[in-house]
């Protein structure tokens, strides 16, 4: 339940490992930015140019998300390289300065979320929708999904931070 919700608030802020994701070639970082194309809270980790993930965009509807409503997640994006089972993905989630979560999951489990399974490969486009809970804390949150396949190759980072009133 816990890795759901912050795979939801990863893919509203991000996916499931979840997850996350997808389209044809990545857009060229202007002036420095890292962020992720789209209507978004989201940015990459590093250069995104050596991923195998390449995402075209994500939006999400609204943006930011609001705790107790519906959150539309359309995301696009390409694999350039297969991604088989075992692959994974490392996910913290931080309230303020405290940790919530740092786990590590089944890449292709959460995937299951968006109706995808493995292995992944070539262009995706996904659309899911949540529903926020009420209870969520005000505060500032922030998401790392760091994922890699069965033999440690990156196959993307992704950062985002929203903030619940």
């Amino acid at each position: 339940m816990k890795l759901t919700l912050s795979v939801s608030l990863l893919l509203s802020t991000l996916v499931a490992s979840k997850s996350f994701l997808f389209g044809n070639q990545q857009q060229p970082l202007v002036d420095g930015s890292l962020s992720v194309p789209g209507d978004n809270p989201l940015s990459f980790c590093a250069d995104p140019s050596d991923y195998i993930l390449t995402i075209e965009k994500v939006d999400l509807d609204p943006n930011p998300p609001e705790k107790g409503k519906a959150l539309q997640i359309k995301a696009k994006g390409n694999f350039t390289q297969k991604i088989e089972q075992d692959a994974y993905i490392n996910l913290s989630v931080k309230y303020g300065l405290i940790t919530l979560i740092n786990t590590q999951a089944d890449l292709c489990e959460q995937m299951k979320e968006v109706d995808e399974s493995c292995p992944l490969e070539g262009a995706k486009d996904f659309t899911k929708d949540v529903t926020l809970p009420k209870q969520i804390p005000a505060g500032t949150y922030t998401v790392l999904a760091d994922v890699y396949t069965k033999t440690d190759v990156q196959v993307t980072c992704l950062r985002a931070t929203v903030h619940f009133s």
